[in-house]
């Protein structure tokens, strides 16, 4: 198959005219657009980065002044029968986002309401004693009723540029929340309004004159509203999913459930039924699969500023918690909390970290890492702050992938104890077992491994299995305390290691048994025997 002969990719295309007029794949989504914009209403979408937001935002946009000139084949232009064309105006709220102070930040935001009402017919006026927002409600006053649509995308991205500032946060806050209160005041003229974001403040009363707002976010009737499903990544990129098989010598079906593994797994309603693919990762490897299954999570864009800010004021949950299951209650994610008592768990999930697995009784949300990109994704984030800002790569830790693959147990003993001196002890003290299993579970999982903790076989569990290449390494640690005799440890974990028959159901790979013993006095690996 030629590569020249596949339909161009929407790859960082976020007009739906600009997709439609260069001929590129546009995942079909007008069902659910048909059903939101029929309405007469006001929607909110808390969304990750990354899922295709902004082209959701200009698909309305093309629809309410166009009517569906540009939906032709689309399963919204037998349905839509509404002839009237109106006013649309849409903000983008990352224009306001670089600010010193809430001065600049207020100057930024009177310009964009200005500019963008400008082509609706407002017109601001600087001589005058009344502000922009005074001048826009007159404005509002006036017009036809249900002829204007407002979108606003990113409303949260001058909110999560200070969320290490809570003094400027509030007022950042309240700028915004007496824009939404001009919109409640001139309900009358507002046809349809579309707000999208990542995370969700709607308690910290910048929506609060909105109280007709209706959340989307975690609803299941749109939980395939943004990103791909199964059904929809086989229907619309069959021809790209053959071709990559063939650039990667790789059966089809294989290649699908890889891709499934590693970009799948995101659930954004509370039924925990539907799963989407990451856009942006999907098309990438289709854009050049020659590179096999990269990690895009964090390229183009990194980690979203709202983490990065909560990060400077906050620590997440303490990486011991990397491979652990966690829940949090129902309405944490329905109803954000006050900026100062935002849940690290929420965050997470609402930035795309994690995702829901499960729901029980309607209450409680089981949460984790939707797919093999993201835990590595999250794995990096935890290394980091283990590494007080540091990569492992930076403190002589970075080839791990390289040793576990080509090297032997003492050259794993000497690059774990580089690792392990340049911990910052302070935050994160090494005190136990489980200490150690954690820590090395996430040096492995930042390199893209798929480390297993304690693995069942018949006679017990192993602490750490990692594969690379053609060998598989099953990991028994001990710990010595002050005064211990670290032989006595070694000999315990030898024994623990054949005793129990760690690893012997593995017959396709080469096994490689080592046990390790830390000193929790010398903070470092002293001893190791290779079974």
């Amino acid at each position: 198959m030629e590569e020249n002969l596949l339909k161009k990719l929407p790859l960082g295309t976020s007009s739906f005219l600009a997709l439609r007029d260069a001929d590129q794949i546009y995942v079909d989504k007008s069902e659910y657009i048909y059903q939101l914009a029929s309405e007469r209403a006001k929607f909110f979408l808390a969304r990750p980065r990354r899922f295709g937001k902004s082209l959701l935002v200009s698909t309305f946009e093309t629809l309410f002044k166009n009517g569906i000139r540009d939906f032709k084949g689309l399963a919204i232009e037998k349905k839509w029968k509404d002839d009237k064309k109106y006013t649309v105006v849409r903000l983008d709220f990352s224009e306001t986002r670089d600010f010193e102070d809430i001065e600049e930040f207020s100057q930024k935001l009177m310009s964009l309401l200005a500019r963008k009402f400008r082509p609706a017919g407002f017109s601001y006026k600087d001589n005058s004693i009344f502000s922009v927002t005074d001048q826009l409600s007159d404005w509002l006053q006036i017009q036809p009723v249900n002829q204007l649509v407002i979108l606003i995308d990113e409303y949260d991205a001058p909110l999560t540029i200070c969320l290490d500032e809570p003094d400027k946060f509030e007022s950042v806050r309240r700028k915004l929340a007496s824009f939404y209160a001009i919109l409640k005041a001139n309900d009358e003229a507002l046809r349809f309004l579309f707000i999208t974001g990542i995370t969700k403040f709607n308690k910290t009363s910048i929506f609060s004159e909105l109280n007709n707002l209706s959340d989307i976010s975690l609803s299941p009737e749109y939980g395939a509203l943004l990103g791909y499903t199964h059904e929809e990544v086989q229907k619309y990129f069959d021809a790209y999913i053959n071709y990559s098989a063939e650039v990667l010598k790789k059966d089809k079906a294989q290649l699908l459930e890889e891709l499934v593994e590693h970009y799948d797994g995101f659930c954004f309603e509370e039924t925990a039924k539907q799963k989407v693919f990451s856009p942006w990762s999907l098309l990438k490897f289709f854009s050049s699969p020659i590179r096999g299954l990269k990690d895009y999570w964090f390229e183009s864009g990194g980690k979203p500023s709202v983490l990065v800010k909560y990060l400077q004021s906050h620590s997440l949950r303490n990486p011991e918690e990397y491979g652990k299951g966690k829940s949090l209650p129902l309405n944490v994610l329905n109803n954000s909390t006050e900026l100062k008592g935002l849940s690290d768990l929420a965050l997470l999930t609402q930035t795309g970290y994690l995702t829901i697995k499960a729901v029980e009784y309607g209450t409680t949300v089981f949460v984790g890492y939707p797919n093999k990109e993201v835990r590595t994704a999250i794995a990096q984030l935890y290394m980091e702050q283990l590494l007080n800002g540091r990569v492992a790569g930076q403190v002589g830790a970075g080839p791990i992938l390289q040793v576990l693959t080509e090297e032997g147990p003492e050259s794993l003993f000497h690059i774990l104890n580089r690792l392990f001196l340049s911990i910052d002890y302070h935050r994160y003290p090494v005190k136990d077992e489980f200490s150690v299993r954690a820590f090395v579970q996430i040096y492995f999982a930042g390199a893209g491994l798929d480390p297993i903790v304690e693995r069942h076989n018949a006679h017990g569990r192993s602490d750490l299995e990692v594969r690379a290449g053609n060998k598989n390494w099953i990991l028994e640690f001990k710990i010595s305390h002050k005064n211990e005799d670290t032989q006595i440890k070694l000999d315990e974990a030898v024994h623990q290691i054949e005793e129990r028959k760690y690893g012997e159901q593995i017959s396709s790979f080469e096994k490689i048994r080592v046990a390790l013993v830390y000193s929790l006095d010398k903070r470092e690996f002293v001893r190791w025997k290779e079974c």
